[in-house]
């Protein structure tokens, strides 16, 4: 039986700051989206509002633009999707094995109040799917509950970048939130890498949470292990 992935993109395209430019950190889509369509799965992008998802330029230079980034950069029917992502109102969850939240600073502003995002992401989790994010996407995961009330991270084993990490980026300061402890605040039992910036992927049952850009990849892999 194929497989169904939703990926999910934010459509900011700068901080609080008009002159400082965000959006999606495009390798922590391609990373996945490759893996997965090697496993012949079917794949979708969402976004809060639908339509274009801006991109992190600082993800799109030297050192940090990849072969498989750079690939989807020189190939305009893979760019086309993210010129017209879907909408959470043109989903219908049952239609998805997984979900796979994106990352980037942009997803800070307008994943966490999303209420199409949020259902369905209960939806998939509820029906036995898989829930997962990438770095900056746990925020994505910040208010979703489930349909008893509780929170889906309350209780549970999560990573996403890190504050130590934002430091180290020279972007604390930016921040409109500490994601980290936003997430300790909810009765999430957030966990990190020792070192800064490596690959590190954590799996709580059917929840499935990467630390930062570096771990798009093991997600992936974690993700295609869980189906």
């Amino acid at each position: 039986m194929t497989r169904r992935i939703l990926h999910v993109v934010s459509n900011v395209a700068h901080y609080d700051d008009p002159s400082h430019p965000t959006g999606l950190w495009l390798s922590e889509l391609t990373h996945a989206f490759d893996l997965f369509e090697e496993k012949g799965y079917e794949q979708r992008i969402v976004s809060p509002k639908g339509g274009v998802s801006p991109l992190e330029p600082r993800a799109l230079k030297w050192p940090l633009l990849d072969a498989s980034a750079k690939a989807w950069l020189n190939d305009a029917k893979r760019m086309a999707l993210l010129s017209s992502t879907a909408s959470p109102d043109e989903i219908d969850p049952g239609d998805f094995d997984a979900i796979y939240f994106t990352g980037g600073h942009a997803v800070m502003w307008d994943f966490p109040d999303s209420a199409g995002l949020q259902r369905i992401t209960r939806e998939i989790y509820e029906r036995r799917g898989i829930v997962a994010a990438v770095c900056h996407g746990y925020c994505g995961l910040l208010n979703t509950k489930l349909s008893d009330g509780s929170l889906l991270v309350a209780g549970r084993k999560v990573t996403g970048f890190s504050w130590r990490e934002e430091v180290l980026a020279g972007v604390a300061t930016d921040m409109p939130y500490n994601a980290e402890e936003e997430m300790k605040r909810r009765g999430a039992r957030y966990e990190k890498a020792f070192l800064p910036f490596v690959p590190n992927a954590v799996v709580d049952g059917r929840l499935v949470t990467g630390q930062n850009p570096a771990s798009a990849k093991v997600t992936a892999r974690r993700i295609v292990d869980l189906l």
